[in-house]
């Protein structure tokens, strides 16, 4: 959708799509801030990591090669033994820091609202129910 269409139409190109896309895993967000608002716009893989508490190496890494290739963060391999890899934001990246800052302050000014909400099972392990206790 060109800047300027109908938003009524919806379609699948539309700009509302576009930005949900880029934000529907929660790392992408949490990774675009923890480099402006941690790291001045650059860090190391493993200072990342330490700096977002729950996401697994590998998911870490799945992640920064999608952002990669979308060209919100740029690699940088340094040559030293091992082989050093910093990412950092490039000037697109910048550009979405904006928005997920709105989105972050919003949260933080709405926390009730955010504690208003139904729970909601988070992953499959938590629908299952619990097996009663054997024995006795």
């Amino acid at each position: 959708m060109r800047q300027g269409s109908d938003e009524r139409e919806w379609r699948e190109d539309c700009a509302p799509r576009r930005v949900l896309d880029i934000f529907s895993t929660k790392w992408t967000s949490m990774i675009l801030h923890t480099l402006d608002a941690l790291h001045d716009g650059e860090a190391r893989t493993g200072v990342l990591q330490r700096s977002l508490p729950g996401i697994s190496k590998k998911m870490l890494v799945q992640t920064l090669r999608e952002m990669e290739a979308s060209g919100l963060i740029e690699r940088h391999v340094e040559s030293a033994v091992p082989p050093a890899v910093r990412y950092s934001l490039t000037p697109l990246g910048h550009r979405f820091v904006g928005l997920i800052d709105l989105v972050y302050d919003w949260g933080r000014m709405n926390a009730d609202a955010l504690d208003a909400l139904q729970s909601r099972d988070r992953s499959r392990k938590d629908a299952q129910p619990k097996s009663a206790p054997t024995g006795a």
